[in-house]
């Protein structure tokens, strides 16, 4: 019995996908609910588990290949064991299901190829019928194939995605080239879009983080042992950014054509940095969450961002998205709008200035505030009043809980 291995169902807002990683090969046997390949698309990885106990029959798409929804790319020999023949063969992109109309791969060949030839084959991006076999019945082996690579002249085109390395003219210089992912071209062409379609300002404040980190000090202790998570600032921050949409709702409103869409909930996108790049996962309904409860989902969301486990429903939606670049040692930067968002807020770096205090010197641990907004939908009152409520908030922590 034979299973097809088919694309999970992608969501509206993505057309297609792409094939990144096979995490067994033709031959390999394989348990039930353990990942057989990931699916790259540009907001989320999924993850494609195998449907019962077996044996990976033949892969027909190889990694790098543009898919779509419920596309076949492989199959599975169901209680099978490794090291059985199969009746299929690893396919190249020429004979995939989706390109192929005429053409069928040679069923002689396919039925006496071993695991380790099928290996080979997948890993040089070959098809069969390029290698003349010379076992028995015409049967390709490890020699034919190893004879083809070296009597080579021209590298055939493999659609599987690989990074290069390049030597260069000068001594002991050379450079890599690797391909983008899906997901760092998607964060490039939005980037760009909002670069291009927005009248993006960037409007700055200093805050001091005295009042907070004294407050984090007192109660920090005793936090963790009530709650099970430390206290952080990123619980401030999001508590504060909250209050100050509640007071500015254009800040918390976003274009669409000809409409402004005010917004009457606090759905909060967080930037988080992950393996495969910036992710902005959503933490929703922030003005009912507690400070513990606020602090535990950033935490889950980026576990989930590390282990790459976030959902498109992790990803969609947001109001209004806070970076802390400060994690990373940023003093300032002037961050670019999610769109289709209004505004974000860079949290930057804490660090000990010389500030005049009721006409004295002081060292207070002073961190930057970066707004940056749309201008077609906030004006300078309502960005700089946004940024001033903000830092009002972060230097009176008691204002959050008194609502003034």
């Amino acid at each position: 019995m034979t299973i097809e291995i088919l694309v999970p169902d992608l969501p509206e807002s993505v057309a297609d996908a792409t094939v990144a990683t096979w995490h067994k090969q033709p031959g390999d046997s394989v348990t039930r609910d353990e990942v057989l390949v990931d699916i790259e698309t540009d907001k989320v990885v999924l993850e494609v588990p195998a449907p019962e106990d077996g044996v990976l029959e033949a892969i027909f798409e190889i990694e790098g290949t543009t898919v779509l929804t419920k596309q076949l790319i492989g199959k599975i020999k169901v209680n099978a064991v490794a090291g059985e023949p199969t009746s299929d063969v690893l396919a190249d992109s020429e004979s995939s299901p989706t390109k192929r109309n005429t053409a069928s791969l040679n069923e002689e060949n396919s039925e006496a190829l071993s695991p380790a030839v099928r290996r080979l084959l997948s890993e040089h991006g070959l098809a069969p019928e390029k290698v003349k076999g010379t076992g028995v019945g015409g049967r390709i082996t490890r020699e034919d194939v190893d004879g083809y690579l070296k009597n080579i002249v021209e590298v055939p085109a493999v659609t599987k995605s690989v990074a290069v390395e390049i030597e260069l003219p000068l001594a002991h210089r050379s450079e890599k080239r690797v391909p983008m992912t899906r997901l760092r071209k998607r964060v490039a062409e939005r980037l760009l879009e909002a670069k291009n379609s927005t009248a993006m300002l960037t409007t700055f404040n200093e805050v001091n983080m005295k009042p907070i980190m004294d407050l984090r000090k007192q109660y920090k202790d005793v936090f963790e042992q009530r709650h099970g998570i430390r206290l952080g600032f990123m619980s401030f921050y999001v508590k504060a950014v909250v209050e100050a949409l509640k007071r500015y709702p254009e800040v918390n409103a976003s274009i669409d054509g000809d409409d402004i869409v005010y917004h009457n909930f606090f759905d909060i996108s967080i930037a988080v940095s992950t393996p495969r790049g910036l992710v902005t996962p959503v933490l929703r309904d922030c003005d009912k969450l507690s400070l513990a409860e606020i602090e535990k989902g950033i935490r889950d969301l980026a576990i989930k961002g590390r282990d790459g486990k976030l959902t498109v429903d992790d990803l969609i939606g947001g109001n209004f998205t806070i970076t802390n670049g400060g994690v990373f040692g940023s003093l300032m930067s002037t961050p670019i709008i999610n769109l289709p968002q209004a505004a974000i807020l860079g949290m930057h770096k804490i660090q000990d200035r010389p500030m005049a205090v009721n006409g004295q010197v002081e060292i207070l641990p002073m961190m930057y505030l970066a707004l940056s907004y749309d201008h077609r939908l906030v004006d300078g009152r309502e960005s700089v009043g946004y940024l001033v409520t903000i830092k009002e908030l972060l230097e009176d922590p008691t204002r959050l809980l008194l609502d003034v």
